[in-house]
Parts: structure tokens; C-alpha cells; sequence
């Protein structure tokens, strides 16, 4: 006579706190590499206020995607420097949490595991980013979310500001006074 035990669940809840609690260490932990090793020029680029050269390719290659069916394309200057402004006037530890964000996107290390964009930004098509921003938001894990929301909430932001997006949501503008 065989004796089998029940097949344990494939995760159980105790399983995914681990898990959860493992690959937040790891997201911070490569966050944190970033910053001490280098790997991410802390200062800014040329003509911005807190925005960086690495920062850049990412925020532009997320723009088409995320405002796609606006007139973001057509004013991107502005709005790179709309968000510049916003990310300036974070508090400093808001902004180092966002320059961690970004620090995590643009390093090749983490970016391909957590994006599934192995390449550059400036390389990934509008279909992959679209997945990356889908896998985010759909992911068990919260501190993805949590980035997924940040980065949609600073472009929205940002391109909400700019009088080119007024006419675009129904907005007038404010009063005349």
C-alpha cells in the first residue's frame, strides 16, 4: 500500500510574503547599487533641473505610449520640462525615490528581468513598453504597482498642466480675472 501526502499548494500565502519581501529587497538593493556604484549621473542633464540623460530616455520613450491619443508627441519639450519642474519640486526624499525608480529602469540588470526590455529605451517599440506598463500593473507584487502609478501619474501630470492639453480634456482654462 502507497502512502501519498497532498500536493501542496504552488504558492501559498506565506510563500508570496517571502516572495514579496524578497524581490522588494532586491528592487531596493539594486536601487541603492545604482546610486553608490555610479552607475547613474546625479546630476542633471543639460537645460533641466532634476531630470537626467538616463532619465530622459526613458520618460521619452514612455511619453508615446502612455499619452497615446494627445498631442503629447507634438510638445515634447515642454512637456519634458512640465515634469522637470515637477520632479524638482518633490520633496528630497520623494525625489530620490523617483531617481531610484529610474535608476532601476535604466540599469540593464534590472531592467530586462522587471520590463522585458532587454535593450535600450531608445529601442523598444511601442508594443514592448505597452507590456511592461501592463505587467506592472497587473503585478502581485506592490512595489511594481506602486512604480506603475508614478510614472503614469507624473507624465499625466505634467501633460495636464501644459495649455495644449486643455482642449483636449473639455477644459477652458482658467478664469480670465
Amino acid at each position: 500500500m502507497t502512502t501519498s501526502l497532498p500536493v501542496p499548494p504552488a504558492l501559498s500565502r506565506r510563500g508570496l510574503l517571502k516572495f514579496s519581501l524578497g524581490a522588494s529587497a532586491f528592487l531596493a538593493t539594486a536601487g541603492l547599487g545604482a546610486s553608490l556604484a555610479g552607475c547613474s549621473a546625479q546630476s542633471p542633464a543639460h537645460g533641466f533641473i532634476a531630470l537626467r540623460q538616463n532619465d530622459l530616455a526613458i520618460v521619452q520613450a514612455l511619453i508615446p505610449v502612455v499619452l497615446a491619443g494627445t498631442e503629447a508627441a507634438d510638445s515634447g519639450a515642454a512637456l519634458l520640462h512640465r515634469l522637470d519642474n515637477k520632479l524638482a519640486a518633490l520633496s528630497p526624499a520623494m525625489l530620490k525615490l523617483t531617481r531610484q525608480l529610474f535608476d532601476v529602469l535604466a540599469m540593464a540588470l534590472t531592467r530586462g528581468p522587471l520590463t522585458g526590455i532587454w535593450g535600450s529605451w531608445d529601442n523598444a517599440s511601442s508594443a514592448q513598453i505597452q507590456a511592461f506598463l501592463q505587467r506592472w500593473q497587473d503585478s502581485s507584487l506592490n512595489l511594481l504597482r506602486m512604480g506603475h502609478a508614478s510614472l503614469l501619474q507624473l507624465l499625466h501630470m505634467a501633460w495636464y498642466e501644459l495649455p495644449e492639453s486643455w482642449a483636449h480634456c473639455g477644459y477652458p482654462g482658467p478664469p480670465k480675472v
